[in-house]
């Protein structure tokens, strides 16, 4: 009783303050009876019996009583019919939690537009129609790494590719390639990231092609002649007839690596992340029209401090700084450059959310597996991995470079994506793996799921009024 009473307080002094609670809630005829039924029935003998020509204080402290009493049971009744967590436990400690929206599944900020404002959280969708009627391209797309052609390399089911995102709350535009490449015109289109932020682009140059016309391929080239295997430094490719580059830059950390010589003596430091430096092409990713980063599966233990990889600010090596707080201090620089560097005032900067992995029954150097998966997930599995603080960091990234009015979006693809095991190369790798290599469960087939992650980009891309052609160059 004396927490009911304590709950019944809270919601009279709500009742009081909002003065029409009663009246914006209608009753149905249950809750009618069940009101009825809480009241006092005829007082009995041996009951003091109120004196009805003048209400008095206790009269109203029993109205108050009862009032409360049937707005508890009513707030009850709706926590009760509330829909359990997706996927999640019953418990009561975990029943709250679920209404506070993680990052990997909310957009922090509003893109205006097309009615949506959440193209993160829906499901997938098979269009019966097949592949043709989803993916804008094949695999024949010459711009293609060869790793990323799973048909081609092997696997036997296409059913990856037949697959569409669908928001719970809007639809998400169709990618238009011609409209994009007339709005790029005279621009550039910049990724910058690890080789999962390669896959994005060669998607995005495939599906620009798309629009071109027969033989129109021809007129895309590398800028520098370089060949679409290189997997070093960057690659810019051209459409010639729209004067546009669509450029990729490696940098699996986004700021510098420096690797030192093992045989320096240095008591197992093998190299050295700089945190508060940037890659040394990073002026070229100044003034481009869109600027796509990503980072994320660099930043474990197992691949910096247990490899011999600690951090670095300024000329100091940090030997104890943890991984998370080398991040946060990386993403201080990214924003800092962005926000001090006025070639990006007219920029579109996007930070991509992270691709979760598909690893089951160990990690991807352990015997981890994806194989056989054929379908998309219908709600969360975990895999292992723990990307929450990534993602809650770069969003306040984002967060933190729109706040001074630049053009700055969180681009949250990590829950269609976890969704995705069935989209992965699996064993089905580049021609000449070994047979015993570790299988790939983080990158992505192509056509495949980075295609829904440039829709996404398309549409944010149209809500904030993208068009490159506006500018004077």
């Amino acid at each position: 009783m004396p927490t009911l009473a304590m709950a019944s307080l809270v919601l009279f002094d709500a009742d009081m303050q909002s003065n029409s609670i009663h009246k914006s809630l209608p009753l149905s005829h249950d809750f009618r009876l069940l009101a009825l039924a809480l009241l006092p029935s005829k007082p009995t003998n041996g009951t003091q019996h109120y004196r009805r020509s003048r209400p008095t204080g206790s009269m109203h402290a029993r109205h108050v009583l009862v009032s409360s009493v049937f707005l508890l049971l009513l707030a009850l009744c709706i926590v009760t019919l509330l829909p359990p967590p997706l996927g999640g436990s019953s418990s009561r400690s975990t029943f709250f939690q679920s209404w506070l929206p993680p990052v990997s599944r909310t957009e922090h900020d509003t893109t205006g537009g097309h009615g949506c404002d959440d193209y993160s959280d829906g499901r997938w969708v098979k269009d019966d129609a097949g592949a043709a009627n989803v993916t804008m391209y094949t695999e024949e797309c010459p711009f293609l790494d060869p790793g990323f052609r799973c048909t081609r390399n092997g696997r036997r089911d296409s059913s990856f590719q037949h697959w569409r995102w669908q928001p719970h709350r809007c639809d998400l535009p169709k990618f238009n390639a011609t409209d994009m490449l007339e709005r790029s015109r005279n621009g550039r289109i910049v990724f910058a990231g690890d080789s999962i932020g390669r896959n994005q682009w060669e998607s995005m140059v495939c599906m620009l092609a798309s629009a071109l016309p027969a033989g129109g391929a021809s007129r895309v080239y590398e800028q520098s002649g370089k060949p679409i295997s290189r997997h070093k430094g960057y690659l810019v490719m051209v459409f010639a007839d729209y004067n546009l580059s669509v450029e990729y830059y490696r940098t699996p950390m986004i700021v510098m690596v420096d690797r030192f010589p093992t045989s320096n003596g240095g008591g197992g430091v093998r190299g050295a992340v700089r945190l508060d430096v940037l890659p040394r092409h990073a002026d070229r990713w100044a003034g481009a029209d869109v600027v796509v980063l990503n980072t994320g599966h660099w930043w474990n233990p197992h691949k910096t401090v247990k490899a011999g990889i600690y951090f670095m600010v300024g000329d100091r090596l940090n030997k104890t700084m943890n991984v998370k707080e080398a991040f946060r201090l990386s993403l201080q620089t990214v924003k800092d450059w962005e926000l001090s560097s006025a070639r990006f005032s007219k920029s579109y900067f996007f930070f991509r959310s992270y691709s979760p992995s598909h690893y089951i029954n160990g990690t991807w150097d352990t015997g981890g597996s994806c194989a056989g998966q054929r379908d998309p997930l219908s709600t969360n599995i975990h895999f292992g991995e723990d990307y929450s603080w990534i993602n809650a960091l770069i969003a306040s990234l984002t967060d933190g470079i729109k706040s001074h009015g630049r053009k700055a979006r969180f681009l949250n693809i990590t829950h269609m994506t976890e969704l995705r095991p069935d989209g992965h190369p699996s064993g089905h790798r580049e021609p000449g793996t070994q047979p015993d290599a570790p299988e790939d469960c983080s990158h992505w087939c192509l056509p495949g799921v980075p295609d829904v992650w440039n829709q996404v980009l398309y549409a944010h891309l149209l809500s904030m009024g993208y068009d490159a052609r506006r500018y004077d160059r």
